[in-house]
């Protein structure tokens, strides 16, 4: 069997995951790898067959996406000529997670996709929304990779298509530890506004990991530092807590870990909005702003205590009942059917 696996490359949390997905993909047959986007900081150990420019986001410095740089990096005809020359049609089976160009291939040439990711469980019916609503933001998250079915991973499990987060291996085997810094992610925030507001907690030792520099340095109690997989996770598992945006795998692996937590979801984001209504309800603090949340952040630190989480490793059962259930006789099309069909 032939499997076509698609990743989001916007962000590190797609990626993360790949680690644990691909090697249980394997087991099924032969997996080729598509990544489009350009705003991840892991590499995969696997070599990636099709590389895309994708349509995904730039990350600001104001706590939200910088949309002036998302409009003008995208490139419209470059993404349809993607879409359509992408060769679904060598595949049995093609798995997306939050992946536009695969998944709009599939929708627009009759091909099945199944959706394999976060995003597929934060639009359930069952899952917390926030309070105010947000239609553009929900029909962003609803069509940007459609999928004729999915398996979506949440904070907990509120379906039977709806399964625990996937933990990456080096954290299940990994020993905790506690050296009192608090480890920091907020890439969407300048390094400016970060020291601005973390140099008001001056008793804590802050580690801060990075988008928008590329050298380490130390102002007082705060270190800057690229962000980096291997040094990041080093901090997650000795740190006291986790400071970061309401994204999902760095809060589900705090969780999981046991450390306490504190989330801001970027502005403008539907999908992290979501996500700060899920941990809000299981007792996990939240704050709408990072700048005037100074008071919200010593509250964490000093009277706030962690909320721990089991998360069992589902991932192996979530797959094999995706491909019980979807694995079928490959009969490719004709390549020349295909080009001509959809030459632009």
């Amino acid at each position: 069997m032939k499997i076509l696996y698609a990743i989001q490359g916007t962000g590190n949390g797609h990626m993360a995951r790949a680690y644990e997905v691909i090697p249980e993909l394997k087991k099924y047959g032969e997996v080729d790898i598509l990544v489009s986007g350009t705003q991840t900081d892991i590499e995969l150990p696997w070599p990636v067959k099709y590389r895309y420019h994708g349509m995904g986001f730039i990350f600001g410095k104001n706590g939200g996406v910088d949309l002036r740089e998302s409009i003008k990096k995208t490139r419209l005809f470059t993404f349809l000529k993607e879409v359509f020359s992408v060769p679904i049609h060598r595949y049995n089976l093609v798995i997306n997670d939050f992946e536009p160009v695969s998944a709009w291939a599939c929708k627009l040439r009759g091909k099945r996709c199944i959706g394999l990711s976060h995003q597929s469980a934060v639009l359930h019916a069952d899952a917390p929304k926030p309070i105010e609503k947000d239609n553009i933001g929900k029909n962003i998250l609803k069509y940007y990779a459609p999928a004729n079915f999915n398996y979506g991973f949440h904070f907990n499990s509120i379906a039977d298509n709806i399964s625990t987060p996937v933990i990456r291996s080096d954290i299940r085997i990994a020993v905790k530890k506690n050296l009192g810094h608090y480890t920091v992610y907020l890439p969407s925030y300048s390094d400016e506004k970060i020291i601005a507001v973390l140099s008001k907690v001056p008793y804590i030792k802050w580690h801060v990991f990075s988008k928008h520099n590329t050298q380490p340095k130390e102002i007082g109690n705060i270190t800057i530092q690229p962000v980096n997989k291997a040094k990041f996770t080093e901090s997650f598992l000795t740190c006291t807590g986790i400071l970061c945006n309401a994204g999902f795998e760095t809060p589900a692996e705090a969780l999981y870990m046991g450390k306490k937590l504190c989330v801001i979801p970027m502005k403008g984001q539907y999908e992290q909005q979501c996500n700060s209504a899920f941990l809000g309800s299981m007792g996990i603090k939240t704050l709408t702003d990072f700048e005037s949340g100074i008071e919200g952040i010593n509250e964490w630190v000093f009277f706030e205590n962690a909320v721990s989480v089991h998360y069992p490793n589902n991932l192996p059962g979530v797959i094999d009942d995706l491909m019980a259930r979807f694995t079928t006789q490959y009969e490719p099309m004709p390549e020349m059917a295909i080009s001509s069909q959809f030459k632009i």
